[in-house]
């Protein structure tokens, strides 16, 4: 029997492209003859009642913004099995049969224990990292990309003026796609990620020094944030310091932070949210939950969640060869 009531989350980190997510939620789930219901504030929402029915002009005109207009949490109280029975008494008590999840591995990690709870959930990756690794693509992923290229290419233009070494730290804890990407396409001379270990007289101050060599007298330096976790005495102002004094040229460092998060979302994260969220819609009306909606050789499909939590993560280093090699 289809659901005759589901609701829809955003939860974790927000990511651009999440509403465009939202919107084709709720307009296919309306198509499709279901109530549909927002919940506010992750599954904190799902605790405090906090939630509303959704119509089709409820998601006028937000397949645009940035952000989320269901707001977003991280919540320690669903945690805990009580809480996630909690929540599968309410959704029963309002008639909600499904839940999608907008968001990371750890909202998927609740979204199986909302399942397990009796209430079908599926998982839509929503993170800027793009680290999510049963997914090839992840909602805001294309979009924090496009802003970084627009920063460091500002950037770049005052390092050019100053014959000066900027080191531009991205987003990526565990995941340095935003690095390795932005840093093809801005053209920067070294590219450090937390995947790959280096040495930073071989990977950094030899490459400056090389390419000083051929003429160049500025230099991008893409750093995911990871980096200076895993290396302590490389974060993005230690390694401009050290530049600075190894080789005499001026160095900056730029944190561009949560600037990634925001902003209008690309072509491509609209496209790829809404592909999403018409296929968690169509899963939830036949009835199946305990499932991701990925991208798998450029389509669109869906996995167990356990088995999309239990994958690991596979860093490009074909294409981290390729940056290597062009970044000169």
């Amino acid at each position: 029997m289809s659901q005759k009531s589901i609701a829809v989350l955003t939860s974790g980190g927000d990511a651009p492209g999440m509403n465009a997510a939202v919107r084709a939620v709720v307009r296919s789930g309306i198509n499709m003859g279901m109530k549909v219901y927002g919940v506010y504030r992750g599954y904190n929402g799902l605790l405090n009642g906090d939630l509303k029915e959704m119509n089709l002009r409820s998601v006028s005109e937000i397949i645009g913004n940035g952000g989320t207009m269901l707001y977003t949490a991280r919540s320690e109280e669903f945690k805990k099995k009580e809480a996630q029975e909690k929540a599968a008494d309410y959704c029963r008590s309002m008639g909600i049969g499904g839940v999608v999840v907008i968001g990371g591995d750890g909202s998927f990690r609740g979204a199986r224990a909302l399942t397990e709870a009796g209430i079908n959930c599926i998982g839509v990756p929503g993170t800027i990292d793009n680290d999510i690794a049963c997914s090839e693509y992840t909602v805001g992923f294309d979009t924090a990309m496009n802003t970084a290229i627009d920063m460091i290419d500002r950037i770049r233009d005052t390092a050019q003026s100053h014959d000066r070494c900027s080191i531009v730290e991205v987003m990526g804890r565990r995941c340095g796609d935003i690095a390795l990407q932005t840093g093809i396409a801005v053209g920067a001379t070294a590219i450090l990620v937390p995947e790959v270990d280096f040495n930073i007289e071989k990977d950094v101050i030899q490459r400056i020094i090389n390419t000083q060599k051929t003429g160049k007298k500025h230099f991008i330096i893409v750093v995911a944030e990871g980096v200076g976790k895993k290396h302590y005495k490389h974060s993005a102002r230690e390694l401009a310091t050290y530049i600075e004094h190894r080789l005499g040229i001026e160095a900056r460092a730029t944190i561009l932070g949560h600037v990634q998060r925001g902003g209008s979302p690309t072509v491509r994260d609209r496209v790829v949210a809404s592909q999403m969220g018409y296929k968690a819609v169509e899963l939830l009306k036949n009835d199946i939950g305990n499932r991701v909606v990925v991208m798998r050789e450029g389509k669109i499909t869906d996995l167990d969640i356990t088995e999309a939590l239990d994958m690991e993560r596979v860093f490009d280093m074909d294409l981290y060869k390729v940056a290597m090699t062009i970044s000169i």
